[in-house]
């Protein structure tokens, strides 16, 4: 999989979701075998770019691999202005959002909302692409609702005007999140152009993820929901695309190992203060399928320090496993 003049790792991405995909999180999901981790979008407006939570999702220091950072607006001349900065600021890669749903986003005619509108999308494209020498990418959905489903039109719009690959996801914006991703505007899209194409949407598994790839013919998948919680799901697709072999799921010491490295990262990331509010909603994606009455998770979520926190994963996991294995991870508990 190529974008431009990068050569990934591999075919598989993590998609940009705001919340979510910040720097701990990106660098865990590349350590566990994501081929391209994109930054949460980042607005085009430049009176933004200052305040904390823009600058802790510019952050890059220390990355490894590739830098992708996605940008979010409406207006041409904006978005170049802010594809040039975080190209200054160290991206390798620009990714223009059209994908996102929110009310919030749309309402300023940016993410999705672009969709209704192809003559504003060309003009963006073209703005992003003329203003930066490193590879522009595009995120997009179906179209604006089931009646308009577009995506076809958009992406040779996206082709035509120096776009490098393609993300597509298989809902429209009147969808949101809800029922299943439909694949069949995809695989068009895949048919229409020539610029690689990823494949985004409900990829939760190694078989669903062989099978959006088959279906759709698409060069590459990127996974966002599915990876909350689950950073293991990059290294399970690529040895079952690879082998055809189902890989044994993470022990339970390892889950603990890694759930503990990643509140630990964030911690340190956000702060202390923010740090123990934004780790609570990684640890309820991690233990959805453990804790399914939600008791852990409503006691963990009233504790106020980073301490706390790491010590009551400890305490949780203790209980879990095995023992012989509670003692080696945790003697002291």
């Amino acid at each position: 999989m190529r974008i431009g003049t990068y050569t990934l790792d591999n075919n598989l991405m993590l998609a940009p979701m705001a919340g979510v995909t910040d720097r701990p999180f990106r660098q865990l999901c590349r350590r566990l075998g994501a081929g391209l981790v994109v930054s949460e979008m980042l607005s085009s407006n430049p009176r933004v770019w200052n305040t904390a939570k823009s600058m802790q999702r510019m952050d890059h220091s220390g990355e490894s691999g590739i830098r992708s950072v996605q940008i979010a607006g409406a207006d041409p001349d904006l978005m170049a202005q802010a594809a040039q900065f975080n190209v200054a600021n160290g991206a390798q890669i620009i990714d223009i959002n059209m994908g996102c749903p929110a009310k919030k986003v749309n309402k300023k005619l940016a993410g999705s909302a672009l969709l209704q509108y192809p003559d504003l999308v060309e003009s963006i494209v073209r703005s992003v692409v003329n203003a930066v020498s490193v590879p522009v990418t595009l995120k997009i959905r179906t179209g604006w609702d089931t009646d308009n489903r577009n995506g076809v039109k958009i992406a040779r719009i996206a082709q035509e005007n120096g776009i490098q690959s393609l993300a597509v996801h298989g809902r429209t914006r009147a969808c949101m999140y809800k029922g299943f991703a439909e694949y069949d505007t995809i695989r068009q899209i895949k048919q229409a152009v020539s610029i690689p194409v990823v494949a985004n949407g409900d990829i939760t598994s190694p078989e669903k993820a062989r099978e959006v790839l088959e279906y759709t013919e698409a060069d590459a998948l990127m996974i966002g929901r599915g990876a909350q919680g689950n950073p293991w799901i990059f290294r399970e697709v690529s040895h079952y695309l690879n082998t055809g072999e189902l890989l044994a799921p993470p022990s339970l010491m390892e889950q603990h190992s890694v759930l503990k490295e990643h509140v630990t990262a964030v911690h340190a990331f956000y702060g202390a203060e923010n740090g123990v509010r934004i780790a609570r909603k990684h640890v309820g994606w991690y233990l959805m399928e453990h804790d399914k009455d939600r008791q852990f998770r409503k006691v963990f979520n009233a504790l106020e320090s980073a301490e706390e926190q790491l010590q009551a994963i400890d305490h949780y996991f203790n209980n879990v496993l095995p023992d012989g294995e509670a003692r080696q991870i945790s003697p002291a508990a």
